[in-house]
């Protein structure tokens, strides 16, 4: 347990959103490997350059409208993203439609979770190919667990912290949007409201991130967790349900279960 009686409230911004980036071209292949069983999927690009699908674009599009009309008047005025194609993407549509004129800056410490040599792989492949990896996984957990040459969750929430000190010694008291990844946005959780593994898990278990879901913070005096930060709205679907988009999620590691 961590002794927070002589803690006093960390500098952090006033509001934080947390975006999951729109339906990419990499979720519909790997969706259509996993319902045929195939053992790979091809996105078509580097995962890292891997655009927006169709619908991911109208989903950023009707997050950025959302925006507008949710926030009335107080828009984020800084704007931080991933700096994979599909969360790049997804910033700038999400800022055209809903008129942000904010800063855009990329960071790599929000990228995707590396899987490394399970990248490209549905369940049934790494099962097939690497069925050490698949029995690692479970007896693990993938809050452990490491593929070669990839990252744990454990790895993510490590950048994150960097990210998040960085962000309360920089962008205190500001209006902060953020896109990023599923996983990002778990991590996220753990580290903001100073979870433990299993509570973490048992958030994962019953929710899979939304592509253009809003996950929102804002700041209250006082707040036991870190930068004072209180969740208001978690995996909100609001922005593609009040606009008639289809709202797409999927679990964010294609390993066993």
């Amino acid at each position: 347990m961590v002794d927070d009686t002589h803690r006093r409230d960390v500098p952090g911004p006033r509001c934080l959103w947390l975006v999951r980036h729109g339906q990419s071209a990499g979720n519909l292949a790997r969706d259509a490997a996993e319902a045929a069983r195939e053992r790979r999927f091809d996105p078509g690009a580097r995962e890292m350059d891997v655009p927006l699908s169709p619908l991911g674009e109208r989903q950023a599009e009707a997050l950025g409208r959302w925006l507008a009309g949710s926030a009335r008047g107080a828009l984020p005025d800084l704007v931080i993203t991933s700096p994979y194609r599909r969360a790049v993407a997804t910033a700038e549509a999400a800022m055209r439609a809903g008129g942000v004129t904010a800063e855009l800056i990329v960071d790599e410490r929000l990228r995707e979770r590396e899987m490394g040599l399970l990248e490209g792989l549905t369940r049934y492949g790494i099962e097939h190919h690497h069925p050490e990896q698949a029995a690692l996984m479970t007896q693990v957990g993938k809050f452990y667990h490491r593929p070669p040459c990839g990252e744990s969750w454990c790895d993510v929430i490590l950048r994150l912290r960097a990210f998040i000190d960085s962000l309360c010694r920089d962008h205190a008291d500001r209006r902060v949007l953020v896109v990023c990844h599923g996983v990002v946005v778990m991590c996220f959780r753990y580290l903001i409201e100073r979870l433990d593994e299993r509570a973490l898990l048992a958030i994962d278990a019953q929710h899979a991130i939304a592509n253009c879901s809003v996950t929102r913070y804002e700041h209250v005096a006082g707040s036991p967790h870190t930068a004072a930060l209180e969740l208001r709205a978690f995996n909100l679907t609001a922005p593609l349900d009040e606009a008639g988009e289809t709202v797409t999620r999927r679990d964010d590691v294609p390993a066993a279960t």
